[in-house]
């Protein structure tokens, strides 16, 4: 018995820790929204392009746009223009447009249209980058200003991060003249990342140059140069103007490398302007969305990978362990009496489309008007499988007497009754019969009403949308239920209606 009761523990414990660790790993992790109600920010962004076209030349333009393996993932990627051919290369970690046109004359406009959210497949794995480079070529007084700016560099430093802090701290000090000679009178960001470069180049520090875009909705803005170097665990992010470190979150990464955002062949005055802004969509809608515009399995293995129609089944099916254990508190805990386990659950189910009050009525003429049939049958002496045939026939003939009467009278709401099972109807009439002559009219109507007090309850459960979402979406947590059914199993104490009745006993 201690061995057995020792199983329960082991499992019961089991059961609750896979159930909460799942969901909290979905919660946590996966980042799947608790409520469905929650949204998140769907970003808009628009790169108008516009140029002279020269006549009687074709036209190349291209253009950098944002890669697809960053923190971002792209809903929606179009590429607007009028009479040119579009196409993407990748090189170097970056994706590049091309827009051509064997001819085109006067005031070109082109536009990039990107649809972008945060990515919903956790986090990525860290892209690895270089850890040594070859120093950049440097001569004369450039040498040896260099050289002088860094000694102090590697004496105030202790690592790579706190080396690359140093350098830029040290190339934006404005009274250096050593740092004068190198930005040779040009304080530029681009300038200033360089120097940087150049510094660090010497020591064998790799860097890279990185071109942001701020998701600001709303506001039009260009591109923010960031640097940054791999420690040979994870990627240093730096602004080389003010010294900041680690890359914000609202920054989207345009493009890496010290090229131009344009080049353009067959023109000229090439300028690109960026517009942002922002909406909102449901989260799990969103979360979807992005699972199929990505190799991510983010939702993958979930119910959400069903068909739709398959999906709006199991939101039904899921909840009928939330009824079953509205059901057993109920029975075990309140000492409620019932037709059985499932009867009130199934009850509870069909309310789903009946709606409450009219199933309630609609379930209490039925079985009312099936006992008395029942009642008749027994005075035939009949066996019980054709008097269960019969009472199921009288059942079917009623339920479409009562919808024909519905529709007649306008009642579309009657039309449902036909979603009550038919069975469960027909064995719930044989069973109170059966409990009628046994224990009586009184216990009998005891039973019939604590049926649809639990169906009541458990219908009120079942069809709160909340948690119909939560189940669905977490469907761990009946693992959860399972392990509070395993404790309920081995309850021995009374009964809340056992107080009521003995409660003279406790007195004394």
């Amino acid at each position: 018995m201690r061995a057995l009761s020792l199983h329960l523990k082991v499992l019961i414990t089991l059961l609750v820790t896979l159930g909460v660790a799942i969901t909290a790993y979905q919660i946590f992790v996966l980042g799947i929204p608790v409520t469905e109600d929650e949204t998140d920010d769907l970003w808009n962004i628009d790169a108008r392009i516009e140029f002279q076209a020269s006549p009687r030349e074709p036209v190349k333009l291209q253009m950098y746009v944002p890669p697809l393996n960053q923190d971002y993932v792209s809903l929606n990627e179009s590429f607007i223009s009028n009479n040119y051919g579009v196409s993407i290369n990748r090189a170097n970690g970056n994706r590049k447009v091309t827009w051509s046109a064997r001819r085109a004359n006067g005031k070109q406009t082109l536009y990039y249209r990107l649809v972008l959210t945060k990515r919903y497949s956790g986090e990525r794995p860290i892209e690895k980058g270089p850890i040594f480079r070859d120093s950049l070529p440097v001569a004369g007084a450039e040498k040896i200003a260099a050289e002088a700016l860094l000694a102090p560099i590697r004496q105030h430093s202790a690592d790579v991060e706190t080396f690359i802090s140093e350098t830029i701290k040290r190339v934006n000090a404005k009274g250096d003249d050593n740092v004068k000679l190198l930005l040779g009178g040009d304080n530029s960001t681009a300038n200033k990342a360089r120097v940087i470069e150049l510094l660090l180049s010497i020591a064998h520090v790799p860097l890279e140059r990185l071109h942001t875009i701020r998701l600001v909705a709303n506001q039009q803005q260009s591109p923010e140069l960031w640097v940054r170097s791999f420690n040979g665990e994870k990627w240093l992010y730096f602004n080389p103007d003010t010294g900041e470190q680690g890359l914000p979150a609202d920054r989207l990464v345009w493009w890496t490398g010290a090229d131009e955002l344009l080049t353009l062949d067959g023109g000229k005055k090439a300028e690109v302007s960026f517009t942002l802004n922002n909406s909102e969509m449901n989260a799990i809608r969103l979360a979807k969305l992005t699972d199929e515009n990505t190799d991510a399995a983010f939702l993958e293995y979930s119910l959400y990978g069903l068909p739709l129609q398959t999906q709006q089944t199991y939101q039904i099916m899921i909840m009928i362990p939330i009824g079953v254990l509205v059901i057993l508190i109920l029975r075990n805990l309140g000492g409620l009496q019932t037709l059985g386990t499932f009867t009130p659950v199934l009850i509870a189910l069909a309310f789903r489309e009946t709606q409450l009050g009219f199933g309630i009525l609609l379930f209490t003429l039925i079985t009312a008007l099936g006992l008395s049939l029942r009642s008749y049958l027994e005075h035939l002496k009949l066996q019980m499988l054709p008097r269960l045939s019969i009472v199921l026939t009288f059942v079917v003939v009623l339920i479409a007497i009562i919808s024909l009467l519905s529709h007649k009278l306008g009642l579309e709401r009657g039309l449902s009754v036909a979603l009550f099972p038919m069975v469960i109807l027909t064995m719930t009439i044989e069973r109170l019969s059966i409990t009628w002559e046994e224990r009586g009219a009184s216990h009998a109507f005891k039973v019939a009403v604590g049926t649809l007090i639990a169906a009541t309850l458990a219908h009120l459960l079942m069809s709160i949308d909340e948690l119909t979402y939560f189940i669905f979406t977490f469907p761990a947590v009946l693992l959860i239920l399972v392990g509070f059914m395993l404790a309920m199993g081995r309850y021995r104490g009374y009964r809340l209606t056992e107080l009521f009745r003995f409660k003279a006993f406790l007195k004394d």
